[in-house]
C-alpha cells in the first residue's frame, strides 16, 4: 500500500522546524509588543458564517470551500480564513464587553482552500494574523501594518512597501457601484462567466478578476477614491498621515479591493521587489461591519492575514537561514552493557538541570558513539565504563581542546553543568 500525503498539502520534516520556530517566535514577539494576545479556534466552522461573513459573491465561498455535511446533517466547512472564526469568538463568548480595544492574533492557523496547487499555494496552509476590535480611527490600520512589516523586517526580509487603497463604506459605496456598473455595462459581452455574475451581485469583486479581459475593461473604470465620503475620506487622509510620519514608503492603489466581501475603507498589501517583479506577502484591511453581521454589536475592526508558507518560500529565495539551533551539549558514551544505565541516569540527570544531553539509544560501539557525537557538535563528552566506572567516575571531554579529566560520578552532572557556564 502506497500511502502519501494528499494533494496540495505537505509535510513539515525535522530538518525544516527551526525556521518555522524561528519565525513563530519573531511573530509572537512582535504581536506581544503591539499588546496583541493569541487566540485559537476550531479548524471547522458552521458554513454560515462564512457564506455571511466573507460573502457569497467570492471565490472562496463559491469554488474554494471544504464544505460537508457532519452525521447530525449539518453544513461544516474548513476554515478558508482566519478573521471570520476570530470575530464568531469574539461574539460569542462577548469579549466586545471587556476593555476596548480587544487585540488578538494567531499563529499557524491551518487554512484550508480547494484550489489547483501551485509553486507557494497549496491547499492547506498556515497563516498568521492579527484583529483588532473597537477602534474607529486610523491608529489600528497604522498598528497593523507597521508590526506586519517589523516582523517582514526582523526575518530579513528587503525592498518592502506597501500598497493602500479605500473601498468606501456602506454609505459612499452604491454610489461608486452605480458608476462602476456603467462602465462595465458598455463592455459587458467581455466579461467572463463569473463576472457577469458579479456584475449584478456585487460590482467591486470584478476589480478583483484575474482574467485578462477582464483587467483590461476595468483598467478604464473611475476610482472609487473619487466617491468617498467626508468620513472616509477622512479616514484615509489620516492612514496617509500616519504612514508618512513613520516614515512608511507606500502607495495609493485604487486596484486594491481584496478578494473578501466583508472589507470597508481600508484595504492594503505588503508587497516585495524581487528579481521576479513585484511580490503580494500580506493583506488586509477594516471590517467594520463583520461584527454586527455575525450576531454582535456594531463594532469596527481591522487586520490582516500572512501565509508562513509564502514567507518561508520567499526566504529561502533570498537566501535567509534562521539563527542555529540549539546543539545537543553534552553526549554521554558508555562502554559495555555494564555503563549503559549509568549513562542514561547520567542525561536524565543533566537535563534536569537544563543541560541539552543525549545518549546512545542504538548500542552502538563506542568509536561510533564518538562519530555521532561530533556529528552534533556537541562541547562535552562523557564517558561511562571500563576501569573508571568500577571506581564509580566517569571520564569527561572537552571538545574544544580536548582535555580530558576523570570526576567522581555521584555529582558529576553539576560539575559538567558548571563547565559549560
Amino acid at each position: 500500500m502506497d500511502i502519501q500525503n494528499p494533494k496540495g498539502t505537505r509535510d513539515m520534516l525535522p530538518g525544516e522546524s527551526q525556521l518555522w520556530q524561528w519565525i513563530e517566535q519573531t511573530m509572537r514577539e512582535e504581536a506581544a509588543l503591539a499588546g496583541y494576545q493569541e487566540v485559537r479556534t476550531p479548524v471547522f466552522e458552521h458554513t454560515e458564517l462564512f457564506e455571511r461573513g466573507v460573502g457569497d459573491t467570492t471565490d472562496i465561498v463559491q469554488k474554494e470551500m471544504y464544505t460537508f455535511l457532519d452525521k447530525g446533517g449539518r453544513s461544516i466547512t474548513l476554515k478558508p480564513e482566519g478573521t471570520a472564526g476570530a470575530v464568531r469568538a469574539l461574539v460569542q463568548h462577548k469579549l466586545y464587553a471587556e476593555p476596548l480595544p480587544v487585540k488578538m492574533y494567531y499563529l499557524n492557523n491551518p487554512i484550508f482552500r480547494y484550489e489547483n496547487p501551485q509553486h507557494g499555494r497549496l491547499r492547506e496552509h498556515h497563516q498568521f494574523g492579527m484583529e483588532c476590535f473597537g477602534v474607529k480611527g486610523p491608529t489600528a490600520d497604522a498598528e497593523v501594518i507597521l508590526t506586519v512589516l517589523r516582523i517582514l523586517q526582523r526575518l530579513g526580509m528587503r525592498d518592502l512597501s506597501v500598497k493602500i487603497n479605500s473601498i468606501g463604506c456602506p454609505a459612499c459605496r452604491p454610489g461608486y457601484h452605480t458608476a462602476l456598473r456603467a462602465h462595465l455595462q458598455s463592455h459587458y459581452e467581455g466579461l467572463c462567466a463569473q463576472c457577469k455574475d458579479r456584475f449584478e451581485r456585487n460590482p467591486l469583486r470584478v476589480l478583483d478578476c484575474k482574467q485578462q479581459g477582464c483587467q483590461a475593461i476595468v483598467a478604464g473604470a473611475p476610482s472609487i477614491l473619487e466617491y468617498l465620503c467626508g468620513e472616509c475620506q477622512q479616514h484615509f487622509d489620516g492612514l496617509q498621515a500616519l504612514l508618512r510620519a513613520r516614515g512608511i514608503g507606500y502607495k495609493v492603489d485604487p486596484g486594491i479591493v481584496r478578494g473578501l466581501d466583508y472589507y470597508t475603507k481600508t484595504v492594503f498589501e505588503v508587497v516585495m521587489q524581487s528579481p521576479r517583479g513585484e511580490l503580494a506577502l500580506c493583506g488586509g484591511g477594516r471590517y467594520d461591519g463583520l461584527v454586527e453581521e455575525v450576531g454582535g454589536p456594531s463594532l469596527p475592526g481591522v487586520g490582516f492575514g500572512i501565509g508562513t508558507e509564502r514567507i518561508i518560500l520567499e526566504l529561502n529565495n533570498q537566501g535567509i537561514a534562521p539563527p542555529q539551533a540549539p546543539v545537543t551539549q553534552v553526549y554521554v558514551a558508555s562502554l559495555g552493557e555494564e555503563g549503559r544505565q549509568p549513562a542514561f541516569q547520567l542525561c536524565m540527570d543533566l537535563r534536569a538541570l537544563g543541560v541539552r544531553a543525549d545518549w546512545d539509544h542504538m548500542d552502538r560501539s563506542l568509536k561510533a558513539q564518538f562519530r555521532f557525537a561530533d556529528k552534533q557538535g556537541v562541547s562535552i563528552i562523557a564517558i561511562l565504563g571500563g576501569d573508571e566506572l568500577q571506581r564509580g567516575s566517569v571520564q569527561v571531554k572537552r571538545m574544544a581542546d580536548g582535555q580530558q579529566a576523570e570526576h567522581p560520578l555521584e555529582g558529576v552532572a553539576a560539575t559538567i553543568a558548571a563547565m559549560l557556564k
